[in-house]
């Protein structure tokens, strides 16, 4: 009996990323999540049976590499688009059912690296059968490697992120003794959040998302009656003095504070801003070669059009020239982290000069 699924715009919303690879999202999910619908309402696969799948047809792809002809590399890299659909699959269906795992996430990262290598090696090895140029097997080691490079150096640039993170939260912790203190955010979640933000030119929506110093003091609301009032109002009778409460002004919502720990890379490129909107507006994050699509154009692209050589020397090239944009903008980041945790630090110092005075 079928189980009772959402309709498939829900079903979108559940199981999409809001940024995701432009190839998976023009050429993976507009199969891929019709798919999965219709997996968890009429079966009862699992995610990590997806995952196995995704898994054996990559090998099947990696066969196909290895025989070397180019109608073999078609079939392969036909085969290597439906692996890479299942293992898309897998995560969108853990969401869809709530059936996800950690083991599961562990396998699927397994999996993608090994399939890679099998294909890489499988791919060269075919064409230097074919062709005996010693050149393949030299390609075969740079896909290794980069692919490598790629998710090695962005599980790192995650964890010291996810550190710096904590270092500003655990100094806003600390900050935060005066009464009423601000709430601490990050502008890269607001924006995660809400993708559609266009910072330059959609005010009511970025108007909450400017950054405001973690540590700013905020005015105390001003007393609604003066001196000369106050003194009208002892004059006045009992009653009148209950009812003064209700002339104090309702403190105004407080605004979290926004750190922006991407701010110094947004002032020299401010057009990276403009393109990072429009291509947020259409799902699409603005590193556009990932490993992903690194993937993409030596394991299906070179293939299919028989220019494996040439293809994957341009995905490298592209994979690097993205990876040290990555790199440079961490670099930024860390800049705009070292301010924010010296901000703090200024911030302390004058807390107890304050102190003092008012003493």
């Amino acid at each position: 009996m079928p189980r009772d699924i959402p309709p498939l715009a829900e079903v979108r919303r559940i199981t999409e990323k809001k940024r995701d690879a432009w190839w998976t999202v023009m050429l993976v999910d507009p199969v891929a999540t019709p798919l999965v619908r219709w997996i968890a309402r009429y079966t009862r696969a699992t995610p990590n049976q997806l995952t196995w799948g995704a898994f054996l047809v990559g090998l099947g792809s990696a066969a196909c590499f290895a025989q070397g002809d180019w109608r073999w590399l078609l079939l392969g890299a036909v085969l290597y688009h439906v692996s890479f659909i299942f293992d898309c699959m897998d995560g969108k269906l853990a969401r869809l059912t709530g059936t996800g795992s950690v083991f599961g996430a562990w396998l699927d990262f397994v999996f993608d690296r090994i399939r890679v290598l099998v294909c890489s090696v499988a791919l060269m090895a075919g064409q230097y059968t074919r062709t005996d140029d010693v050149l393949y097997l030299w390609l075969a080691l740079a896909v290794t490697f980069l692919d490598a490079l790629r998710y090695i150096d962005s599980l790192e640039i995650f964890k010291i992120r996810q550190g710096m993170r904590k270092q500003i939260k655990a100094r806003m912790r600390a900050a935060r003794k005066a009464e009423n203190q601000a709430e601490l955010a990050f502008m890269e979640d607001l924006l995660r959040e809400n993708p559609k933000a266009d910072l330059e030119t959609d005010h009511d929506t970025v108007a909450p998302l400017e950054p405001v110093a973690p540590l700013e003091p905020v005015a105390a609301l001003e007393p609604v009656a003066t001196l000369e009032s106050t003194a009208t109002l002892e004059s006045t009778a009992a009653p009148a003095l209950t009812a003064a409460p209700a002339l104090t002004a309702a403190p105004a919502p407080r605004r979290p504070a926004v750190v922006d720990l991407h701010q110094e890379f947004r002032r020299r490129f401010p057009w990276w801003v403009r393109c990072r909107n429009f291509l947020q507006r259409h799902r699409i994050r603005a590193h556009l070669i990932s490993g992903i699509e690194f993937q993409m154009g030596v394991f299906i692209i070179g293939p299919a059009i028989d220019a494996v050589v040439a293809t994957t020397v341009v995905s490298g090239v592209l994979l690097l020239v993205f990876e040290l944009a990555i790199i440079y903008k961490f670099l930024l980041s860390t800049r705009d982290f070292t301010r924010t945790i010296n901000s703090f630090e200024t911030a302390e110092e004058r807390v107890p000069a304050t102190t003092s005075v008012s003493s």
